[in-house]
């Protein structure tokens, strides 16, 4: 029976003028329909001599989850969210919201609220995660074990399946051991991050107890997990990976005890930076200045603590030497070394020999690896000088901003807008906190609003615009209601102007209905009463 249905199969590809049928064909019948009777009577053969395949098992139900359901109102917020695959493409995006770039943040503030997901959305929660893996995490945190039960069942959805810091809360230890002796790569890594947040302890020994037979990309990327809650306690560990055979490796493990200032590794890099970098009081009438000694020899101390021998192209070995001893140097010993002078008096001083941007950079990636403020407010300097000026080219704001309090971070951007508009700003905004606290967001909106003024156009500062609708508090909606208004008459001496301004017009109705919409959504989830999105008023009022 299957030989004649292939035979049938073949033919009817490949064409009965090319492959005869294996049926007998009648004196003035077409082959081909011939070859279609022959199909039809096969196929009523092969269903009728059918055997019923054993019924499978059924799954076991889904599991429990005891948190509090969604409000209704929330809920139905939620479908729409979901139901929206626009994106904001390419192009002209009009006054509407922009949905998909709203959901990471309803997930977030639903995980905050504790809530679970409703189980007739669990499947496009699901596929929405799948086609974004930005939303994996929040994702998975929402749907609960039940999102993780119903991807078992769908092959589609096996990324839900791997651990994770949703996926592995509450995962005994045996599991976690049997996921990393027999995982695969990426889901040894993901459970190696997890457990190190859960317990950094454990994920150290369970790096350590098979550390000798990974491969040594493979510790390079298993080490890196450690940057997480990293404490004393790891030194004993990454000391042992100072010798370890792979470059990369040492490399990193220096790096990681470089930002414990309390470290055996940090205290012989500052024994090193002292016999390079001394205070010099001997120039006549010009008072104290650093000067600088680089190191003429990278010798096998310094390459075990993980400096690299060979500079980048276009760089002199010994100011490569000297960059890698200052960076891993604990920050304190400086004040000590150069005449007891706060972070601040230190970075004021002169560098003999031109060595300042050397020396300078070299301070501003330590201060952003060991995470001390003082050092980086005093290398940021003013946020109204000029961010290319003459000798500070090697400061990097947005790092150094990283290492600040978030309401100090928002303060020194927000001078920096005001002084230099947003050009040079936008990386600055990725790293200060949401929502944007004052002055930080009134200053966007004024920046936004002037630029309009300087006869540009939205799409300049599209990048901006679309940080300002996810960030700016939902507060400065009412103020930016005036923004959303075009001019009665455009200006004589700017014929072209009425297009730019509608098209600002435009930008500014999405992004005062995208922060209503928040708004909205904020209510929607604390189960209070929450109107409508008021629309934004199309004219009336002149700028």
């Amino acid at each position: 029976m299957n030989r004649t249905w292939d035979e049938l199969v073949t033919s009817a590809l490949l064409g009965t003028g090319r492959r005869l049928p294996p049926v007998q064909v009648r004196g003035g019948q077409d082959a081909a329909v011939a070859l279609l009777d022959a199909a039809a009577v096969e196929t009523v053969r092969r269903r009728a001599g059918a055997v019923p395949a054993a019924a499978l098992d059924r799954p076991a139900p889904a599991p429990a989850d005891a948190r509090p359901p969604l409000p209704p109102a929330a809920r139905r917020r939620l479908a729409l969210l979901l139901a929206d695959r626009s994106g904001s493409g390419s192009g002209r995006r009009g006054a509407a919201p922009d949905l998909t770039e709203l959901l990471p943040q309803w997930l977030a503030a639903a995980n905050g609220h504790g809530y679970q997901a409703p189980p007739a959305l669990l499947p496009a929660l699901l596929e929405a995660a799948r086609s974004r893996s930005d939303l994996r995490q929040e994702a998975l945190a929402f749907g609960g074990p039940r999102a993780r039960w119903l991807a078992a069942l769908n092959p589609q959805w096996k990324y839900a399946l791997r651990p994770g810091p949703a996926a592995a809360t509450g995962t005994g230890m045996a599991a976690d051991t049997s996921v990393w002796d027999e995982g695969l790569f990426a889901e040894r890594a993901a459970l190696l991050a997890s457990v190190r947040q859960r317990d950094p302890a454990a994920a150290r020994e369970l790096l350590a107890g098979s550390w000798a037979t990974e491969r040594a990309e493979d510790r390079l990327l298993f080490l890196d997990a450690l940057r997480e809650g990293l404490s004393a306690q790891d030194e004993p560990f990454l000391e042992r990976a100072l010798s370890d055979r792979s470059r990369n490796v040492r490399a990193t493990a220096a790096e990681l005890l470089s930002a414990l200032p309390g470290s055996a590794l940090a205290a012989r890099m500052a024994e090193r930076a002292r016999s390079c970098v001394a205070l010099d009081r001997t120039g006549e009438g010009e008072g104290p200045r650093i000067a600088v000694e680089a190191p003429h020899e990278c010798d096998k101390g310094m390459q075990r603590d993980g400096v690299v021998v060979k500079p980048p192209s276009g760089r002199g070995e010994r100011s490569w030497w000297l960059a890698q001893i200052v960076e891993a140097t604990p920050l304190a010993a400086w004040s000590e070394r150069l005449g007891g002078r706060s972070p601040a008096g230190i970075v004021a001083l002169p560098v003999a020999d031109g060595w300042q941007p050397e020396l300078h950079a070299a301070w501003c990636r330590a201060a952003v690896r060991q995470r001390d403020a003082e050092w980086a407010r005093a290398l940021l300097g003013p946020a109204p000088a000029p961010p290319a000026a003459e000798g500070t080219s090697w400061r990097d704001p947005a790092k150094l901003l990283s290492a600040l309090p978030r309401d100090e971070r928002a303060a020194w951007v927000a001078e920096f807008v005001s002084a230099h508009g947003l050009s040079d700003a936008f990386r600055l905004l990725g790293v200060c906190a949401v929502p944007w606290a004052e002055p930080l967001g009134r200053s966007i909106v004024d920046a936004l609003d002037a630029a309009r003024d300087a006869g540009g156009y939205p799409w300049s500062f599209s990048g901006v615009m679309g940080l300002a609708e996810r960030c700016l508090d939902p507060a400065q909606a009412d103020r930016l209601e005036a923004l959303t208004v075009l001019p009665e008459e455009p200006a004589a001496d700017a014929p072209g102007r009425a297009g730019a301004d509608a098209y600002w017009a435009e930008a500014f109705q999405r992004l005062v209905g995208t922060l209503r919409l928040r708004a909205t959504m904020r209510a929607e989830l604390a189960g209070r009463p929450a109107g409508a999105v008021r629309p934004p008023s199309a004219g009336g009022r002149s700028r």
